[in-house]
């Protein structure tokens, strides 16, 4: 028995036909309809875990980020007015050390004159003092005058004419002496 023989993977075809005549069917695969792909797959579940967390991490990060940044803002306003404060009162302290303001400040204050100096002080119709706290309104507080036209000062002046006002008199005052009680 002669030695056995794989069959070779030619067998069957014709042998001496060229590649593309050796038919149809053998090139050809069969269609089958791929499968449609899943659009949310593991990979995809885990990239957007990830990206959620890294979103929540820096979410609060920003938070306090922002908190501190309106701290921080704060704080130097309370700085700026404090050196304005600072800068007023030092102000004040070298005026008090001027001895002219120290006088005018106490002439005004307490009443105080220098010796030979004759002191006045303005009552008003109470009999009481007044002070220097009188100050002038801000002339935009206040509103304008309206002008008036000028046929109401003719007819005023032609009002005036047809009726003049009367004058009284004045009597002599009467004075009660002493004897006369």
């Amino acid at each position: 028995m002669p030695p056995s023989r794989r069959p070779s993977p030619r067998a069957g075809r014709p042998r001496n036909t060229r590649p593309g005549a050796r038919g149809a069917a053998a090139r050809t695969r069969p269609t089958v309809a791929p499968a449609p792909r899943a659009r949310f797959t593991n990979r995809a579940a885990v990239l957007v875990v990830v990206f959620a967390v890294l979103v929540v991490s820096y979410a609060s990060s920003m938070r306090a980020y922002l908190q501190q940044r309106e701290q921080i803002n704060g704080l130097r306003e309370r700085i700026a007015a404090s050196k304005v404060d600072i800068a007023q009162a030092e102000r004040e302290r070298r005026r008090w050390q001027d001895p002219a303001y120290v006088e005018a400040q106490a002439r005004a204050r307490f009443g105080w004159v220098l010796p030979g100096e004759t002191s006045y002080q303005v009552l008003d119709s109470n009999g009481q003092p007044l002070t220097g706290d009188d100050a002038l309104t801000d002339p935009r507080t206040v509103a304008p005058a309206k002008p008036k036209a000028w046929w109401t000062k003719e007819y005023s002046s032609l009002e005036a004419a047809d009726h003049p006002e009367k004058k009284v008199a004045p009597t002599p005052a009467t004075r009660i002496t002493p004897n006369q009680q």
